[in-house]
């Protein structure tokens, strides 16, 4: 996977913005594994209190439970770093805003917390949005933590834009 810097990350999280500025509407996140990375890239796009509605940095599995309401029986069937979380964390931030789009990371960055059928690098997306788009994915990332979490957030922003482009295409 090709290297994501930081004006790469903002820069896609400006055509996100333009994209939701044109239409009306608003996006809100969820982040464990980025720390609040993503938030950052939008954050950092002038004019992006007109389209970034909140974040949320659940870094923890109490923080996903008191913060976005997913529930201890989602958490210990799946574990935190599943699609099934990550859905529970983007439905519960589009909940908990008024937002029109939320998206959810969780994963592993690294360079420890792997485990059996979650190595380091594998980190689980979902998205939601209006006229009950939901999607969900999971990638496995090589690479550095830092690399990790990059990858991250720009497979995040490029997965809404393209979604949300397809959706009035």
């Amino acid at each position: 996977m090709s290297q994501h810097d930081q004006a790469s990350l903002e820069a896609l999280a400006a055509a996100v913005g333009q994209f939701l500025l044109a239409n009306g509407e608003r996006l809100a996140t969820a982040e464990s594994c980025t720390g609040g990375w993503l938030g950052q890239c939008l954050t950092a796009v002038a004019g992006s209190s007109a389209w970034f509605e909140r974040g949320f940095i659940t870094y923890s599995n109490d923080a996903k439970i008191e913060l976005l309401g997913v529930t201890a029986d989602t958490l210990a069937a799946h574990g935190a770093v599943s699609e099934a979380t990550a859905m529970a964390m983007a439905l519960g931030t589009l909940q908990r805003s008024r937002a029109d789009w939320a998206l959810a990371i969780t994963g592993v960055a690294g360079p420890g917390g792997g485990g059996p059928g979650r190595p380091v690098g594998t980190v689980c997306f979902a998205w939601v949005g209006p006229d009950g788009y939901v999607e969900s994915c999971t990638r496995h990332f090589q690479g550095s933590r830092e690399s990790v979490r990059a990858q991250s957030v720009a497979h995040a922003l490029t997965v809404l834009l393209e979604q949300a482009g397809s959706r009035l295409a």
